[in-house]
């Protein structure tokens, strides 16, 4: 009797033991630790981490420095700009309103600022705002603003800047297409400081980061002495820099808060409650429209052949000056990954890939080395043929220790158009041509080098090829038109 009534609360025990308590979890931090820090120490990446399985972290941490200068290192407790994650709170902020009966989905653009012009406010919704379908077009898409060449400094109101830089023409009717649109949640931003009187900061402290305890978010403001916040560094030719400064009014309501790691846990858990907005609006949220964009989110399915297949996928990344951030939710399991990286050069994406392979129990890819610094400091001490030459040995020699992808010799290549330096960037950006024939971004990318060399035609040829593979670059598309009509 004794050993009956001993098996069965030892088969109770195992029974309520769930898969995130048990004992493969500390084998799983143990992994995702030495996933990081190989990409610490291969790829660029200086950040923090924070993993959680069912619900419960099983995993934080930082990696590298969160300031160079002084040598200090990132913590999750280090505070990083969220660039478009931001999106997410502001939508959130919309629903809130919205249950309260303050706007309208289907209300107009110009129901809620009055002052917009009235031929297509009157077309745009807010639904289409939130789901990057209005047609209103990006702001930087304008080659007269400059944006962050000119406003990086800005002390436009919000209504000011409403009116001279995101009242453009459509670029198609609303809700038909989707293109992804920061000046939409720009307006989003002014639409609710008209609605509610108050201002956006003040409505997130309210209504989002105050009842959820997230102390450590906010709006950031460059002035501020804000403790533990991150330095943001960017990848140079010689080396790794200091960001180019940005000033958050521009960002606003579509990029420019801050958080920690540990923050965006507290706000993952909420979404799992009512606590901030009833269940029917806040699942608005995660359902997807066109290109499976919903409002604020990004909504999928994992495919067969990722770790975590099947699973709903809630997600957003960010960018911005010195900053990239990653935060992917598996809904079925409550599970969350986030990531926010100061020195941005590492891919998130294959992160949070073997990160979900480890919490399936699969082997995760082995990181590859970003071509950047190496080919950088080529192009610095060597030039441009010495660079190419470089790229095609590794290509042969090592195609398993470097990642190949196009966004490297991109990304070099502007880096030289930055410096001047067009020929060297031309012969980069055909390089990547050569190896990404089907590609519309890099033929737009050595059109652009193409017309500050003077080359008018041939950058007009490269825009015609981007605009073929993909005819929704709309950067594309102005340029041509600015050229044709030259």
């Amino acid at each position: 009797m004794k050993k009956f009534i001993l098996r069965v609360l030892l088969l109770t025990l195992l029974w309520q033991i769930s898969p995130a308590s048990a004992a493969d979890t500390p084998d799983n931090a143990a992994k995702i630790d030495k996933l990081m820090s190989q990409y610490a120490d291969c790829c660029s990446f200086t950040g923090t981490v924070l993993v959680s399985d069912h619900d419960k972290v099983i995993f934080k941490k930082g990696y590298g420095l969160a300031n160079r200068e002084w040598n200090i290192p990132n913590t999750p407790e280090v505070k990083f700009r969220l660039g478009s994650i931001t999106k997410q709170f502001t939508s959130m902020l919309i629903m809130q309103q919205v249950a309260r009966g303050t706007i309208k989905l289907d209300g107009h653009l110009s129901d809620y600022l009055p002052y917009y012009r009235h031929d297509t406010g009157s077309k745009v919704t807010i639904s289409q705002l939130l789901s990057h379908t209005s047609g209103i077009p990006e702001s930087s898409d304008d080659p007269k603003s400059r944006l962050f060449a000119e406003l990086s400094r800005s002390d436009y109101t919000v209504d000011d800047f409403v009116k001279k830089f995101c009242s453009g023409d459509l670029q198609f009717e609303p809700g038909t297409k989707y293109r992804y649109d920061n000046t939409g949640y720009f307006l989003l931003g002014a639409i609710l400081e008209h609605v509610t009187g108050k201002t956006y900061e003040t409505l997130l402290k309210e209504n989002i980061f105050v009842p959820l305890g997230m102390k450590d978010s906010g709006y950031d403001h460059h002035a501020d002495i804000l403790a533990k916040r991150a330095s943001g560094y960017q990848q140079d030719l010689a080396g790794v820099v200091n960001a180019r400064y940005a000033d958050m009014p521009l960002p606003y309501a579509a990029g420019a808060l801050y958080s920690t790691v540990e923050d965006l846990y507290k706000w993952d858990q909420a979404l799992y409650t009512d606590k901030l907005v009833p269940n029917d609006l806040k699942q608005k949220l995660f359902t997807p429209n066109l290109e499976n964009y919903g409002y604020g989110w990004a909504i999928r399915a994992i495919p067969a052949d990722e770790p975590g297949a099947g699973q709903t996928m809630i997600a957003h990344g960010g960018s911005i000056n010195g900053f990239n951030t990653l935060e992917q939710r598996l809904v079925g399991d409550h599970d969350l990954i986030v990531i926010f990286n100061n020195t941005p050069g590492a891919n998130l994406i294959d992160m949070v890939k073997g990160i979900r392979a480890i919490l399936y129990g699969q082997e995760p890819a082995v990181p590859k080395r970003w071509l950047v610094p190496d080919l950088g400091e080529t192009l610095v001490n060597r030039g441009a043929d010495a660079a190419v030459a470089q790229y095609r040995e590794l290509k042969h020699t090592n195609p398993q220790s470097f990642n190949f992808d196009e966004r490297a010799l991109n990304q070099l290549g502007n880096m030289l158009l930055e410096k001047g330096r067009n020929a060297d960037a031309i012969a980069i950006f055909k390089l990547n041509v050569e190896e990404y024939p089907k590609s519309g971004n890099v033929y737009g990318s050595l059109a652009e080098a193409y017309a500050k060399d003077g080359q008018k035609q041939q950058a007009i040829t490269n825009y015609r090829k981007s605009l073929e593979l993909d005819p929704n670059n709309q950067n594309a598309a102005n340029k041509l038109k600015e050229l044709e009509q030259k």
